[in-house]
């Protein structure tokens, strides 16, 4: 796990550097927008590590992560003087960030102590074991990979928005940009049914704990039902490509494939992969038929492995 930490720290500097130094670079006023959204990041990163450490709840970028992209993509829109392009990305992140923080919040993430709330499972885990048991590193950590890593990740995958800005640009709006809308909003919805499947699991079984009742098909602990059946995990297949089809939108106003953009869409693809590795590891050890599920189900991309006999 400590491996996959420090690679995921090393590719927040490395891959923004190699996409800026190898591809097209950010135009003047990209550059000022860029400059001074940095202000914005940086107290943001500022008041996770100061709320996490004093609150001792390390959720505190989980709280945001639905929220302040949405703030991002509408001050870098005014910033860029209300752009067609930019005023529809902007809207399809206020989907998205309204879905998800709803489903965050009917979780327990939100309470009027703003600080409390839900915290990731995940963090609580991680604590206790050796090297992050001990209370300097696990600061460090909260600082550079929590607060950090994942601030500086969410800004990041928002800059798509930003290529829509500048010369040889078509700042009208044509069927590209409406049918990017429709599989963004489309996945939007596929997270949320994900997500509701995922829920109701877990209401009914800890409904039925509480009541001693029988468990039934809730024995075995986990959903593997509905578009479980299809991957391991369907919500985090679609915040993934989410994001891809969000930067689609630079590709198709920019022409070039690859662009100074891309940074975030691949730094989420591999944060996934780290989060989902950890996820599985515990889900393994607490579940006796997880094991079973990995092997018949694929993880993000459908119809890649073969059912065993």
């Amino acid at each position: 796990m400590l491996t996959t930490i420090l690679l995921l720290i090393f590719t927040v500097i490395v891959v923004p550097y190699v996409c800026i130094s190898y591809g097209l670079n950010p135009n003047d006023a990209q550059d000022a927008i860029l400059y001074q959204m940095v202000y914005s990041v940086s107290a943001v990163i500022a008041y996770c590590f100061l709320v996490g450490e004093w609150s001792k709840n390390n959720s505190q970028v989980d709280k945001l992560w639905s929220i302040v992209p949405i703030y991002y993509v509408w001050h870098m829109t005014i910033m860029g003087n209300m752009e067609p392009r930019m005023v529809l990305m902007s809207i399809l992140v206020t989907i998205w960030g309204v879905r998800l923080t709803y489903n965050f919040a009917r979780r327990g993430a939100y309470q009027w102590k703003f600080w409390a709330g839900e915290e990731d499972y995940r963090w609580e885990a991680l604590r206790t074991r050796p090297g992050f048991n001990n209370r300097f590193v696990w600061m460090l950590f909260n600082l550079f990979f929590i607060s950090a890593y994942q601030n500086i990740l969410i800004f990041l995958f928002t800059l798509p928005i930003l290529t829509s800005i500048g010369d040889g640009v078509n700042h009208e709006l044509n069927w590209v940009d409406y049918l990017l809308a429709l599989i963004y909003v489309t996945c939007v919805v596929l997270e949320y049914v994900a997500d509701q499947q995922q829920y109701d699991f877990q209401q009914e079984k800890h409904r039925r704990i509480k009541a001693g009742e029988d468990l039934g098909e809730y024995s075995k602990g986990f959903v593997s039902t509905g578009l479980w059946s299809v991957v391991r995990h369907p919500n985090y297949a679609m915040e993934q490509t989410i994001w891809l089809v969000f930067y689609l939108y630079s590709v198709h106003a920019t022409g070039e494939w690859i662009n100074w953009s891309i940074g975030g869409s691949i730094l989420l693809l591999i944060l996934f992969k780290g989060s989902s590795d950890f996820s599985e590891e515990l889900s393994a050890g607490k579940y006796p038929e997880y094991k079973e599920y990995q092997a018949t189900t694929p993880r993000f991309i459908p119809f890649t492995k073969r059912k065993s006999s």
